[in-house]
């Protein structure tokens, strides 16, 4: 690979380079006036149950004896007993009906890609080159995947190794069936389930929706009942993982005793970019095959048996103003080569959206003092603004592995340690960005190396285009053993490796 040139006119206009505008500057309150209505509205239904519990503690306290000589003295007569029942039954109704059901997260599985599917940067650029006319595009891809943050491990599908790629339908359908049936079959093998549990199925793939639809595929291979309430996404980036997750919940709490599959991928071959348009080209360098199965239940039984109970999912959409919503575009250059233009405002776009979703959740998640504190400083300007400690909240942190300026720039505003931003990082290095899998990679990660406990609470934060930010917080319910057969087992112990820090030019 040669050296990069010593000036850089693109590094100042790819989206990598601008950081993220720094959390503490322009919060805005009514998202903190929403993420306290959300816990209102919670405290507010469970209200409710404490008070019957006292009731009947009272009423015990009193014994049978005593029951009679008092209804006598209340001298109720029979109309007013019957308001009385009818508010208790209808009181104790509505608790058990708006009381949301526990979703469970059973267990999870990642594709693995083969060892002949991988791209070293040498491989990388040496296609590049043969297939790059234009020098000035093979020297900004070589500057992109020097300071990408990827290692020597990535893997692209077999139609892009060929020269030049061959991104055609049936190719792409063979990914799709390779990432998804991988990660499906490992999940089902991992649970015993059979195919006729399943309940309700969610796909998301952002940029490949063929027909029939990916669901369908996934229904046609596995024989699901005919009766299985079918999802398919697309078009919604990189955090659709998490609007997937949000769409099992809601599902699960109208259809009691149900069962959701949750496929998240992003399927490679169809979105090779062939043009020299540079906005288009940083997707060539830093997307990679990826694809994780989820399996949540709402049945209180599987509490026993489940890895996470989800707490929380906190989404945000800015797509209302304009420069969010074209700020990652799929469109033509001018030769009329199709890619994903990335904006030069795309750090600045997702510095906002993820302000707004931090506030909001801020308020659901964080200890009463730190709360207190950021109140204060928000409402009372002249203050020096305070920035919660999420660190109070949470033992571990999933930040989408989109790219090595995200993840530095997330973990300085945060505040957050290295080993905090580690699994995000040596994602990154191990697998690229897999889109809206990455999240469940990084999880693993930490499964892996022994870390989750009972107890702990996992934050992950997904950004995708529209533009969007989600939120999704789960709590650990036993101590993880790494399984044998998980995209790491053969690798674990060379992590967390050494990345060289960006040289400045």
């Amino acid at each position: 690979m040669p050296p990069p040139p010593s000036s850089s006119p693109a590094s100042s206009s790819s989206p990598s380079s601008r950081p993220l505008p720094e959390f503490k500057n322009s919060v805005k309150l009514k998202y903190v006036k929403l993420g306290y209505q959300y816990l209102v509205n919670h405290i507010l239904t469970l209200l409710l149950f404490p008070i019957i519990v006292v009731v009947g503690i009272e009423v015990a306290r009193i014994g049978p004896d005593e029951i009679p000589s008092l209804w006598r003295s209340l001298k109720f007569d029979l109309l007013q007993i019957l308001c009385s029942a009818l508010i208790l039954i209808f009181s104790g109704t509505v608790y058990f009906m708006s009381r949301p059901r526990p979703i469970y997260l059973l267990d999870y599985a990642c594709f693995k890609p083969p060892l002949t599917c991988r791209v070293p940067f040498s491989t990388f650029m040496e296609h590049t080159r043969l297939i790059c006319s234009n020098e000035k595009s093979y020297q900004f891809q070589a500057r992109i995947l020097e300071r990408s943050g990827l290692g020597e491990e990535t893997c692209l599908p077999p139609a892009n190794h060929y020269i030049p790629p061959n991104p055609n339908m049936e190719a792409s359908r063979s990914e799709a069936h390779f990432v998804i049936f991988s990660a499906v079959d490992n999940l089902l093998a991992a649970t015993g389930l059979k195919p006729n549990d399943i309940d309700i199925l969610v796909v998301n793939c952002s940029l490949f929706s063929p027909a029939p639809s990916l669901s369908s595929m996934l229904i046609n291979r596995y024989k699901f009942p005919g009766n299985i309430r079918s999802y398919n996404l697309s078009g919604m980036g990189c955090s659709a993982g998490l609007i997937s997750i949000n769409l099992a919940r809601d599902l699960l709490q109208i259809h009691p005793n149900s069962t959701a599959l949750v496929v998240s991928t992003e399927i490679i071959t169809p979105n090779f970019y062939a043009g020299n348009q540079r906005s288009m080209l940083l997707p060539n360098c830093l997307f990679r095959m990826g694809a994780a199965a989820i399996l949540l239940s709402n049945r209180r039984i599987d509490r026993r048996r489940a890895k996470y109970k989800l707490v929380h999912i906190v989404r945000t959409h800015k797509g209302a103003d304009d420069k969010a919503y074209n700020c990652v575009y799929e469109e033509e250059d001018e030769q009329g080569h199709s890619g994903i233009s990335l904006s030069k405002d795309l750090m600045a776009i997702a510095g906002e959206a993820l302000k707004s979703n931090i506030t909001t959740i801020g308020p659901l998640v964080l200890p009463a003092s730190e709360q207190l504190l950021f109140l204060v400083t928000l409402i009372h300007r002249k203050l020096k603004p305070y920035i919660p400690d999420f660190k109070q909240a949470f033992e571990h942190f999933c930040i989408h592995a989109g790219g090595r300026a995200v993840i530095d720039e997330l973990q300085k505003n945060l505040q957050l340690s290295p080993e905090h931003v580690e699994a995000s990082r040596m994602t990154l290095h191990r697998f690229g960005n897999t889109s809206s899998s990455s999240l469940w990679y990084e999880l693993n990660y930490i499964e892996s190396k022994r870390r989750m406990r009972r107890g702990d609470r996992v934050w992950q934060i997904g950004f995708g285009s529209g533009f969007k930010c989600n939120s999704a917080v789960w709590k650990c319910l036993r101590s993880i053993k790494p399984q044998g057969d998980s995209p790491w087992s053969d690798c674990i112990d060379r992590y967390p490796v050494d990345i060289p820090e960006i040289v400045k030019l």
